[in-house]
């Protein structure tokens, strides 16, 4: 039957896209009353046909008027529904009153795929998900028109003026499209230059120093200091950098001070921007009377110390703001924390000027204390793998706990401290807070992250190949070990460290394992940990690469140690105390390392360490905090009970050299050349006494092997580690890190003398590998590995007995995120080693210069690289050592 395309017939194609003006329509016959028979739906549609009928509000038996609101309401609200491209009704047939309708869609098509080109990969992701083009999403024009306005929109935020976007939606199959986006960003919009009218008090330098993110082009290209800060326009920080223009006048003085207007004129061939402020200074004001009004827990005295604003002084708004609050600082010293850290979580306090004359500015300090609040409930969500009792024994937020703004800071740095959750994601969300009650809850949300790593690499070193691995399991559950259904794959969740590494080539093998328990007994942070080791070298060739398995050098350690954290004077201390014992076996191992190549050597010490460490909040990141430590390694002193007379000892030693070639000579005037032993005559003149020197080594080696029997010695080492944030939003601060060390190792009896164990190397990554004597390795880039420790006459490193160094690092984050982290570094940095302290100068210091990379990735541990430029020369050389490369491999500093 044909379609008599009433179509429909009273103004319907209005509705429906049709060009019917308002003269046609008026030409259209007055409106007949009809029953609905029937409507059948039909064209390009996936919906059932009942379900759309019900929803045109329609029914079989209604009566309805043609033309009429009844159909003109049922194609608004298909037409509002965003789903069909075409929306028709026609009059099938009419049977005396009655009338037959045909419903005509066409839906539009569903996105199938989508495709962004013109950004980095990880960048699609994101870019996806804030434009909501997911998989089934209608596609219409108003879809494609606001997808292009809003990433068009997003880059020139960022700069990007010049952004343009195209979208091509390609036919897929059945009524399925897919989209393809391509996105040209061009080059960032440039500042050529700042300009202010209206300052004579503050100069145009000083303002434009005050606009932390917006920056003119430096007139140095290589600029360092432009390295984080580049002349790049983005709307939105520009904005932020008006304000701190103004900002800059307050804490002068200038409260009055505003910005009048500002022009930003675009040049498009040159792709920059002018930007011209004007300023209104105004006059200087100064504090006057500053009272305070709702005190009861702290007299004005006490108010006084932290604010530390006197009459007289120099109006300072921003200064006045911070003393009373400071967003910048959680954990600053502010009127607001002295409340929030004693329970006045309710508290609240406001600086208001209630009088001005002349140039003095009057104020009151009001504060609302309100009721102490108590925590109630206290909640944990988000640790699908670590156990409950692992995160709630580190909390310092527990029920009927006073309200302490600084332990809900140092909970945050707790749990970042653990290890095993993304330190970026920790978030305290307070919850319900009552005062009537005095009570509020808090709810700790976490986000797991991996914690297990793996260390497998293999080289080329030290003359042969060299092959580690190593596994770190750093969140494990050893009560579960025989728990089968604990294994997925290994028993995890305690909070528990377990690490196996071994190491090898040709020559020799290391293999070690550790043990770490950070709440022993699980009532107290009482930390046990210990570990086992055992390291077996062959005499190894480096010229012909021979190995002599008969020949060989062992060392196995064990050791043992308890940690306790401290409550006074803070919860940032901590105690330690470990016992190691270290047992060295020489088998014809005779390579000028050591003085004797046959015997033993033992190492028994304790070492006690005070540190305290408020870094925070990302471990692999701190932006705030330091870390102090100061530490004392001993032996016993053996040499003060054991009625060794080692100068004796000594003499005996020469005197049985002198008696095996039947001459007996002074001592102090017998020397070695070139393996012959001579007498000094006194008048220029030598005597020869024949070839002994076989016969000499043997019996230095008597006196080393019993003087070395026990190692006697004590060490004393101090660090300092401060972090400090610059400039930046959480995830993107710009960090100043500086650190010094100081290290010094002394003898208990200078004719026993120092012990070659234990002595500090320092220079290059600071990467220990497989140090045999108990060295320890410091770094300090821009000079090979171990470089620049004292030499002796024959040129060989012995090894210092104190050190010292300062570094000077600058970092800025790249990505924290759980997956991975990276940041970029600077650095400067100096230090100097010696063989004794009459030696010792703290000023005479090798320095370098440098830059690297750090990736952290949970399953492989801290990765990076440094470029290090030494500008001083090694131990007997002369020239200054240049550029080093320096791969580091699981370490943190």
């Amino acid at each position: 039957m044909l379609k008599t395309g009433i179509a429909l017939l009273f103004g319907l194609l209005l509705f429906a896209g049709s060009t019917a003006n308002a003269q046609e329509y008026n030409n259209l016959d007055a409106a007949t009353e009809y029953i609905l028979a029937d409507i059948k739906v039909t064209g390009k549609i996936s919906y059932n046909e009942q379900t759309v009928v019900n929803f045109t509000g329609l029914e079989k038996g209604q009566t309805i008027h043609v033309p009429g609101e009844e159909i003109s309401a049922a194609i608004k609200k298909l037409w509002r529904l965003g789903l069909f491209s075409d929306v028709n009704f026609y009059q099938n047939k009419i049977e005396g009153d009655s009338i037959y309708l045909e419903l005509y869609l066409n839906e539009l098509p569903k996105l199938s795929d989508v495709k962004i080109k013109g950004v980095r990969k990880g960048k699609i992701e994101g870019l996806i998900k804030d434009t909501d083009l997911n998989k089934g999403k209608i596609v219409n024009e108003n879809l494609i028109t606001n997808t292009k306005n809003y990433i068009e929109n997003k880059y020139r935020k960022d700069g990007f003026y010049n952004t343009k976007v195209a979208i091509n939606v390609i036919p897929d199959s059945t009524n399925t499209v897919k989209m393809v986006v391509n996105i040209d960003r061009g080059k960032k919009v440039r500042v050529s230059d700042i300009e202010f009218n209206g300052n004579t008090q503050l100069s145009d330098g000083k303002l434009r120093s005050a606009m932390k993110n917006t920056k003119r082009k430096s007139r140095f290209p290589l600029n360092p200091l432009r390295i984080f800060k580049p002349s790049k326009f983005i709307g939105d920080k520009y904005k932020e950098d008006l304000v701190s223009v103004i900002d800059k006048y307050k804490e002068k003085g200038y409260r009055d001070a505003r910005v009048t207007s500002d022009t930003v004129v675009y040049n498009p061939k040159k792709n920059t921007v002018t930007i011209t402020i004007n300023v209104e200074e105004g006059r200087k004001y100064y504090f006057g009377e500053i009272k305070y009004l709702g005190n009861t827990v702290y007299n004005n005295h006490q108010l006084n110390q932290i604010l530390g604003i006197k009459k007289g002084e120099v109006y300072n708004g921003v200064m006045l703001q911070k003393r009373i609050a400071d967003p910048t600082k959680p954990d600053g010293e502010d009127l607001t924390n002295l409340y929030q850290n004693n329970g006045y979580l309710f508290s609240n306090i406001n600086a208001v000027e209630v009088r001005t004359y002349n140039d003095t500015i009057d104020f009151e300090i009001r504060i609302v204390e309100g009721p102490i609040a108590y925590f109630n409930k206290v909640n944990v969500v988000g640790n699908d793998k670590t156990n409950d009792h692992v995160i709630y024994r580190e909390l310092r937020t527990r029920p009927g706990q006073k309200w302490n703004k600084e332990d809900v800071i140092g909970t945050i740095r707790e749990l970042g401290a653990l290890g095993f959750f993304d330190p970026e994601t920790i978030r305290p969300d307070v919850q319900n807070p009552d005062p009537a009650t005095g009570t509020v809850d808090i709810e700790w949300s976490v986000t797991e992250k991996g914690s297990s790593q793996i260390e497998l690499q293999g080289g080329y070193g030290g003359g042969g190949f060299i092959g580690t691995l190593g596994l770190s399991f750093n969140n494990f559950s050893i009560r579960n070990i025989f728990n089968k259904e604990a294994y997925n794959p290994l028993p995890m969740g305690d909070g528990q460290k377990l690490s196996l590494r071994a190491q090898g080539s040709t020559y020799f093998q290391t293999y070690s394992l550790s043990f770490t328990e950070p709440w022993f007994g699980g009532k107290k942070p009482i930390q046990l940990f210990g570990s086992l080791s055992h390291s077996k070298q062959f005499l190894y060739n480096f010229t012909s690469r021979d190995v002599d398995r008969s020949r060989s050098f062992t060392i196995s350690s064990v050791s043992l140690g308890m940690a306790k954290r401290l409550s006074e004077p803070d919860y940032y201390m901590r105690l330690s105390h470990s016992l190691t014992f270290q047992y060295y076996s020489l088998s014809n191992y005779n390579t000028g390392l050591f003085t004797f190549g046959n015997g033993i050597s033992r190492n028994l010490a304790y070492t006690v360490e005070l540190s305290r460490d408020n870094r925070g909040r990302n471990p692999i990141y701190p932006t705030y905090g330091s870390l102090f430590s100061a530490s004392f390694r001993t032996t016993f002193p053996y040499s003060l009970v054991n009625g060794i007379d080692y100068a004796a000892l000594k003499n005996e030693a020469q005197y049985k050299l002198r008696n095996t070639t039947g001459v007996q000579m002074d001592g102090t005037n017998g020397y070695i050349d070139n393996g012959d032993y001579y007498i000094d005559n006194g008048n220029g003149t030598k005597t020869g006494v024949g070839d002994n020197y076989e016969q000499a080594s043997l019996d230095e080696a008597k006196y080393d092997q019993k003087r070395f029997n026990w190692l006697e010695y004590w060490k004393f080492k101090f660090k300092a580690d401060a972090y400090t944030r610059l400039a930046g939003s959480q995830g993107h601060e710009l960090v100043l890190r500086a650190l010094g060390e100081f290290g010094y190792m002394g003898a208990y009896n200078s004719d026993r003398g120092l012990v070659p164990f234990e002595r500090f190397y320092l220079g290059g990554d600071g990467m220990a590998n497989y140090a045999l004597d108990g060295r320890e390795v410091i770094q300090l880039r821009g000079y090979p590995n171990q470089s620049l420790s004292p030499i002796d006459d024959e040129g060989i490193q012995i090894g210092a007995t104190i050190y010292n160094k300062f570094t000077l690092e600058l970092r800025y984050p790249i990505t924290l995120k759980s997956q991975a982290s990276i940041y970029a570094l600077t650095f400067l940095e100096a230090g100097a080693s010696y063989d004794g302290f009459k030696n010792y100068n703290p000023f005479a210091l090798k320095r370098s210069a440098g830059f690297g990379l750090r990736v952290f990735m949970p399953a492989f541990g801290l990765l990076g690289i440094d470029f290090g430029h030494g500008f001083d020369p090694l131990p007997g050389q002369q020239t200054k050592n240049g550029w080093e490369t320096h791969f580091i491999i699981g370490q943190q500093f």
